[in-house]
């Protein structure tokens, strides 16, 4: 199996807030990248934004399942990291209820960037951080 080519453009979320019509994450294509290569390592990928202090309030990617959500967290999406033509790759973006209502007006793009978090995300050891850019939202619903 070879390598996949890198990413070209963004990876956008489907909806998945009850209610809701329109995304609220999407992954650059360098974040996809990483996360591909994460998937390779670690098997199916999640991530977890928190409100907590420090590198906790930066999004945090897990192994799919690792992090124990509650109804405290909001599915603020899904979005498939597979190359095209291969078999669906998802990715859950999951957020807790008080951040989700803090960012309640945002669209959250995952970008990665160089430097080292001090969390457990999966990158970290790469020499890389997942970061949240984010910008209002243009239509809600």
């Amino acid at each position: 199996m070879s390598p996949a080519a890198p990413a070209t453009s963004t990876v956008i979320a489907s909806v998945t807030v009850p209610g809701e019509t329109t995304p609220r994450v999407e992954f650059t294509p360098a974040a996809v990248d990483v996360l591909r290569e994460l998937q390779t390592q670690f098997g199916p990928l999640m991530f977890h934004q928190s409100g907590g202090c420090c590198d906790g309030s930066s999004p945090m990617c897990f192994p799919a399942g690792e992090f124990i959500t509650s109804d405290r967290d909001v599915l603020l999406g899904v979005l498939d990291i597979a190359p095209d033509d291969e078999a669906p790759q998802p990715v859950e973006f999951w957020i807790s209820a008080e951040q989700f209502e803090y960012w309640s007006h945002t669209f959250l793009t995952v970008d990665v960037v160089p430097g080292r978090g001090s969390g457990f995300s999966l990158e970290a050891p790469r020499g890389v951080r997942f970061l949240i850019r984010s910008r209002l939202m243009e239509t809600f619903g």
